[in-house]
């Protein structure tokens, strides 16, 4: 039940690539970010602000980043529901690299197989130990990229990031 619309959110993400890699010619190097988790990593209150600053940091990074949010963050956020559509706008990435998942539905097994499908590691403090046996890369080292603030200087473990074949 869960695999069509995790294909469905793959397959918006795949679009992304290809038309980024005949933009700059190159392939994308893809990053899944746990929007929901990430959220709460500054004072363990939900600020869209943390998630924008992992964000840029990622772009400038060179990556190309697509988040995914459980359905409740926009009431975590500002107390009302926020489609994709708006999510993006709020975080100037267009829609197709941005996902909610729909209500009632878990994010982890929809952010694990964007993750699958692109090879991308995923910024998330989350270990994932109830999708374990179903996406066992999520015990590969670096697979998973762990992030923090340190007082006001967020810092993210990407020197331990897993290289992915190609």
């Amino acid at each position: 039940m869960l695999s069509l619309p995790a294909v469905i959110a793959s397959a918006l993400l795949l679009l992304a690539a290809v038309i980024r890699k005949r933009k700059t010619g190159s392939p994308p190097k893809w990053i899944i970010i746990d929007g929901s988790n990430v959220m709460y990593w500054r004072n363990n209150t939900p600020k869209l602000d943390t998630v924008r600053e992992v964000l840029r940091l990622l772009m400038r990074q060179g990556y190309t980043v697509g988040i995914m949010f459980d359905a409740n963050a926009g009431y975590l956020l500002s107390d009302h529901y926020i489609h994709d559509g708006k999510m993006g706008k709020l975080l100037g990435l267009p829609k197709n690299q941005i996902m909610v998942v729909p209500k009632g539905t878990p994010a982890d097994p929809y952010i694990l197989q964007a993750a699958r499908d692109f090879g991308a590691p995923i910024v998330t403090n989350d270990q994932f130990k109830d999708w374990s046996n179903d996406f066992p890369e999520v015990r590969t080292p670096g697979h998973l990229i762990k992030g923090q603030y340190q007082g006001a200087k967020l810092s993210l473990d990407l020197a331990k990031q897993h290289k992915s074949p190609s």
